[in-house]
């Protein structure tokens, strides 16, 4: 039996669970991702509360597949859609409170809204005001700008497990790497603690503002994009060369294969940060992730190096 069929059996046991979040079957992705592309997932859950959730996961068959998505601002869903159960967290997962230099915030609050509340207290989270995504992504992915990442403030994180059980996570834990986390497989981060070190708040609101300043004049923030295409490299390049190139920036390797501006479809690497791919209109996933695959085909050629990519892609592509 294929999951496809293992998520339609499951529907009527969750009706007769009593769940009291929203349910919905064959529900498109691509307006809840900042690219809007995308097929439907078989399912979406959007939980009311953690108890609801914790149900919901304690009652769905173990060979059901589950997604935990976000505010989908790192991610690319094929265009034959997930066959899965998507988890979205919503109002009941956004709340932000502060106690000393401790932030508490749900896994649904975003990333600019939390920095700002915390500089409000005085608590310095100021990395976190241009990083356009949630807090459960943040964690996730070990978001980080101006040489600060999400490592670096964790306390804990509070997951729910595929089983239903809550379970709280350190740093530690989460065994952060360069946009990477460990988290148990299926499981839902609900909630992060983080803790910053003080300064005046209107220092902080200041740093973010110009923050937010240098972001708009060197990225395409008014197009459709997803972020940061492809992770800086690290390392050493493919062709064995000494040289280190843990300083170089993608925006510089696909530049140099002449990669800036290149389209295909709808789907175009920026002319202002060639790093950012972006949907002009009418693109599909497969124009994007096939663009993404093209740049990086052409930097190898060029410099031999792979470049990873940072965002996102799951689901299946669209067959005839």
């Amino acid at each position: 039996m294929g999951n496809r069929d293992l998520v339609a059996e499951t529907k009527s046991d969750l009706s007769l669970n009593c769940v009291r979040g929203k349910l919905s079957q064959s529900r498109s992705l691509s307006d809840l991702t900042w690219l809007r592309v995308g097929g439907p997932a078989d399912y979406l859950f959007q939980p009311a509360d953690i108890d609801d959730l914790r149900t919901f996961l304690r009652d769905l068959p173990n060979d059901v597949p589950v997604f935990p998505m976000g505010v989908g601002s790192n991610l690319i869903v094929r265009d034959g859609g997930l066959r899965a159960v998507v988890i979205r967290l919503g109002r009941g997962f956004n709340g932000i409170s502060i106690d000393g230099n401790s932030v508490t915030a749900g896994a649904a609050a975003l990333d600019a809204h939390v920095a700002r509340k915390a500089a409000d207290a005085g608590v310095d989270l100021t990395f976190l005001r241009t990083i356009p995504g949630s807090v459960g992504g943040a964690v996730r992915m070990n978001a980080g700008c101006y040489g600060s990442y999400t490592a670096d403030v964790l306390r804990k994180a509070t997951i729910v497990t595929r089983q239903g059980d809550l379970i709280d996570l350190t740093a530690d834990d989460l065994n952060f790497r360069y946009r990477q986390s460990d988290l148990p497989d299926g499981a839902v981060l609900v909630e992060a603690t983080f803790e910053g070190p003080s300064n005046d708040p209107t220092d902080l609101h200041a740093r973010m503002d110009a923050q937010l300043k240098k972001r708009d004049e060197t990225q395409p923030t008014k197009d459709r994009s997803a972020g940061s295409t492809f992770r800086n490299p690290a390392g050493f390049s493919s062709t064995g060369r000494a040289d280190d190139i843990h300083d170089l920036k993608a925006w510089k390797v696909i530049d140099n294969a002449g990669m800036r501006g290149a389209m295909k479809g709808g789907a175009q690497m920026s002319e202002k940060h060639s790093n950012f791919l972006i949907n002009t209109g009418g693109a599909s996933a497969a124009d994007l992730e096939g663009l993404g695959e093209e740049v990086r085909k052409k930097v190898y050629e060029t410099s031999g190096i792979t470049l990873e990519w940072e965002i996102m892609r799951v689901g299946d592509p669209l067959t005839e």
